[in-house]
């Protein structure tokens, strides 16, 4: 499969930085950000590149030359095959790809030059090919989705919605954001061209934004790192990244460590059983808390029992709008959880309006770890370098059972790891206990 890097930005934002250089050229690691993409792609097994350049175009070609060199920032082969694609007339990020459909595969993956990103991108593109896509985009949750384009989806993953960043936007949302990775069939392309698409193309708002609600484009979820580098801050967020090993570290490829929460007690305030949105409030200092195990390497990830589903008191839109919530005022606060487990099951019979199919007993619901363990195979968790966290002795035994540490929010003893006050107690202390 080839892949596309779009490295014709111009880098206004970073003209204080690198006035000389293109943006995918500014160093990061010791290297190009371009040269990092291009390893992570050579070590994937994607060596076809095509790069579509512009702005100072001629620095990056002069660079990497046909791929078969070697590279001046580390002495070692570049290892790949690269085309070049100029644009006489800027074409936006979109337009090359029309001109371009011949040299294009079946599928093929299309990245940005400025981003800093490390995950198994073929991972991406078996998802991209289980849901027979005509485009798949990496989606992540970020700290700010209330000023970032956000995603819409049905249950099977499917975009319903793309709403830019200046669109109204439901009360509560899912945090689910574009990073600018994508895998593209080349039908998309050929539906353009047979639309008479032509010269300068922005690829999200008309090219990819169109295919929502077709039930053709795929959100492919993951925790992976993502991040632009097109502002000062944003680049030296980066570099910090990149020297503490957490860009690196955080490709599925390696293996992850998560913080396993419990939801009720532990991040909303306990209501008994939490049956509708406005029930839901954030105990002080969990949004803070949470935002810290972000910036800690560690992936941040609920587990959470909701008999509410097997009673009949609740159903799986109603918890869905309860989530939506949670992840909405997280975001608030600069804080998201990278994913979200829940058991619908309850073995005890005899409640009004109760769904039989769901009554039956589970190896989901805590303190069996079920939970832990689907969360581990996703996402490649060492579960012995993890942490399960909640207010109850069935969350620390969920946590025992999967070889996690773990620690209990207040008192008593059920042979914890650590006992906390509260998540911001467990979150201050994260730094000490990592090995």
């Amino acid at each position: 499969m080839k892949a596309v890097i779009m490295a014709g930005g111009r880098g206004t934002r970073l003209s204080e930085i690198a006035r000389d250089i293109p943006k995918p050229m500014v160093p990061v690691g010791g290297m190009p950000v371009l040269e990092y993409e291009i390893g992570m792609l050579r070590e994937q097994g994607f060596t076809e590149i095509i790069m579509t350049l512009g702005h100072l175009g001629s620095v990056i070609m002069d660079y990497f030359g046909d791929g078969s060199g070697v590279s001046p920032a580390t002495g070692k082969p570049f290892g790949v095959q690269i085309e070049y694609f100029v644009e006489e007339t800027p074409l936006g990020n979109a337009g090359a790809l029309l001109l371009l459909r011949d040299r294009l595969g079946e599928d093929f993956l299309l990245l940005n030059g400025d981003v800093v990103f490390s995950a198994d991108l073929r991972r991406m593109v078996a998802f991209h090919r289980e849901k027979h896509a005509l485009a798949t985009l990496f989606v992540h949750p970020n700290s700010h989705p209330y000023d970032s384009g956000l995603l819409i989806e049905r249950e099977d993953g499917a975009v319903l919605e793309w709403l830019t960043k200046e669109a109204a936007r439901p009360e509560f949302y899912h945090n689910t954001v574009n990073a600018g990775l994508h895998v593209l069939n080349i039908r998309v392309i050929d539906d353009l061209l047979a639309a008479g698409a032509a010269g300068k193309l922005d690829l999200d708002r008309q090219v990819l934004r169109p295919l929502a609600g077709t039930g053709t484009m795929f959100c492919y979820h993951s925790p992976e790192y993502v991040k632009d580098m097109g502002t000062p801050d944003r680049l030296a967020a980066v570099r910090r990244d990149f020297a503490s090993g957490r860009v690196q570290s955080s490709a599925l490829t390696h293996p992850q460590k998560a913080v396993f929460l419990d939801r009720d007690g532990t991040i909303n305030e306990y209501v008994g059983f939490l049956r509708r949105a406005e029930e839901l409030r954030l105990i002080d200092g969990a949004a803070e808390a949470i935002r810290k195990i972000n910036d800690s390497g560690y992936l941040a990830i609920v587990v959470t029992n909701q008999p509410v589903i097997a009673r009949g008191e609740t159903s799986f839109e109603q918890l869905d709008e309860i989530h939506r919530k949670l992840e909405t005022l997280l975001g608030h606060e600069g804080a998201y959880v990278d994913d979200l487990f829940f058991c619908p099951h309850h073995p005890d019979a005899g409640y009004p309006g109760e769904r039989p199919e769901y009554k039956i007993p589970c190896e989901c619901r805590k303190p069996q770890p079920g939970m832990l363990l689907a969360a581990a195979k996703k996402y490649n968790i060492d579960l012995s370098k993890s942490w399960m966290v909640g207010d109850s002795g069935r969350d620390v035994q969920a946590g025992q059972n999967a070889s996690c540490r773990t620690a209990l929010i207040g008192d008593g003893e059920y042979g914890q790891t650590l006992r906390v006050d509260s998540l911001l107690d467990f979150a201050n202390r994260l730094p000490d206990l990592t090995e």
